[in-house]
């Protein structure tokens, strides 16, 4: 029987996510404090959404920068659900009323070509799995009033998943060097982010290796086909209605999105 508190912290978060508005700290008014205690609360809405007819593609990385994780005292990145009605074509417009408190992030995607189902997944399994890479932007979002969240709250609300906007030209990992691939991001023509392969735990594969052992461990394995967002290359970015992102990689490509 699922404890009273965690269904009640699922339930507004569920809400404040359907109705596009905000609300409080789940931590504060519902004491959901450590990271398996807010997954917990995570389970809850990945399963009723799942009933509701959502389907998942891939999971999304987050908290891949070592200097955040020291600033939030934990030693590993945490994760969320992606689900088929999130993705965005390149170059596509954004219903701004979709979301809540946007912001973007420039991020390497992978999709793999077969299953990863152990809990002791090998580097060498996770890289002869991968099918390709693509650039990718996460629209990072939160119903946390005003981004004033805990790491449990971040969890809890699905790793502040929003959608997420792959490129068209996939990308084998033959002769790549992913901690040096280089991001740059643009908000309205102007430079607003920058950053590195290194920057998301050393390398992307790093990141997603970590995903491939956690997520067996919690019983939801990455499957043929799943995207897999590695997490940021560099600082995110505040977006609003009107504002055109585009975000250029060294050798993987371009991607770009609107907000309308």
């Amino acid at each position: 029987m699922i404890l009273d508190h965690f269904k009640k912290a699922a339930e507004q978060l569920a809400t404040a996510r359907a109705n596009r508005t905000t609300c409080g700290r789940i931590s504060d008014q519902y004491g959901i404090h450590t990271m398996d205690d807010a997954y917990r609360v995570q389970e809850i809405n990945t399963e009723l959404a799942l009933k509701n007819g959502r389907r998942i593609v891939g999971r999304k990385i987050g908290l891949t920068s070592k200097v955040v994780q020291e600033q939030l005292g934990v030693d590993q990145p945490d994760f969320g659900m992606l689900y088929a009605d999130m993705e965005v074509g390149d170059g596509e417009a954004i219903d701004s009323s979709r979301l809540v408190q946007p912001k973007v992030e420039g991020e390497i995607a992978f999709v793999l070509k077969r299953d990863l189902p152990t809990e002791d997944t090998s580097l060498a399994e996770l890289i002869s799995s991968i099918d390709y890479v693509l650039p990718a932007l996460e629209v990072v979002d939160t119903v946390i009033d005003k981004w004033d969240f805990t790491l449990a709250d971040t969890i809890a609300d699905n790793a502040s998943s929003g959608l997420y906007v792959l490129g068209k030209t996939p990308i084998t990992l033959e002769s790549l060097n992913l901690e040096l691939e280089g991001m740059l991001l643009y908000k309205n023509g102007e430079l607003a982010s920058m950053g590195v392969g290194a920057a998301c735990l050393g390398n992307p594969l790093n990141a997603c290796l970590w995903l491939a052992r956690t997520m067996s461990q919690k019983g939801r394995p990455l499957l043929c086909g799943d995207v897999l967002l590695s997490g940021a290359l560099g600082p995110m970015v505040n977006v609003a209605k009107g504002d055109k992102i585009s975000m250029k990689l060294t050798r993987l490509g371009e991607v770009s999105c609107e907000f309308i």
